[in-house]
């Protein structure tokens, strides 16, 4: 389930979607407009889209993440237009038979939205405004790489205080 909408996103909503019983995971992850960005204060968000191309690109991002992981189930909601401080932009949740592979789909679904999907967002100050780039992506990136690897952990990678 992916979705482009205005309006507060409500995670439990995408929890519903994503459970069932065989699933021993259910992940959820919210961004939120926080409230400061390089030590200047944030009022909050705005963020534009061309909604049918940017579903269109987060239904091919649920088509890659279920080709790599065909035991998860996932739901994916970005909000557009004006967000205050402590709303969220963005929702995905996860759910899978191991966390694991809940982790991994999840941050491939979050990595992959923020480097391809085109969702535009300006930051809102009390003396002005600006675009802003996606931080973890630049467009010089952007320009030449393909989406952020995502790979469930070797049992090396989890430690004892994790099974």
């Amino acid at each position: 389930m992916v979705r482009i909408q205005r309006g507060t996103i409500d995670p439990a909503e995408l929890e519903a979607v994503v459970s069932r019983p065989g699933a021993g995971a259910v992940l959820t992850f919210s961004g939120v407009t926080r409230d400061n960005f390089g030590g200047r204060p944030v009022l909050g968000l705005e963020y534009e889209a061309y909604p049918d191309m940017a579903e269109a690109e987060l239904g091919r991002i649920e088509a890659e993440a279920l080709a790599r992981w065909p035991e998860v189930r996932l739901a994916l909601v970005h909000r557009l237009g004006h967000l205050a401080v402590g709303e969220a932009s963005v929702v995905v949740s996860v759910s899978a038979p191991h966390r694991d592979a809940a982790y991994a789909a999840s941050r491939f679904a979050i990595d992959t939205l923020k480097a391809r999907v085109p969702i535009w967002k300006k930051e809102l100050y009390a003396d002005g405004s600006a675009w802003k780039e996606n931080a973890e992506f630049s467009a010089a990136e952007l320009a030449g790489a393909a989406a952020p690897a995502a790979s469930p952990p070797s049992r090396e990678d989890v430690g004892p205080e994790d099974a």
